[in-house]
């Protein structure tokens, strides 16, 4: 669904400002090279948070706890 809203936005964009359009179609590749580190740090403090809570959740299951 993201996807057709941000082509339907470019193609709004490509009938009001073609030079714009044009322009946002050549900077979105640089803006998701930009926005590739956000995404792997992301990642990494989700799958900390995923360590710590099954860290602290283990005495709980090796009681028999299993939700």
């Amino acid at each position: 669904m993201t996807f057709v809203l941000v082509v339907f936005v470019w193609c709004l964009v490509a009938i009001v400002a073609w030079p714009l359009a044009l322009l946002l179609l050549l900077l979105m590749p640089l803006l998701w090279l930009i926005s590739l580190p956000f995404v792997a740090l992301g990642v990494v403090i989700q799958a900390t948070f995923a360590l710590m809570k099954a860290i602290l959740f283990l005495p709980a299951r090796l009681l028999g706890y299993r939700g």
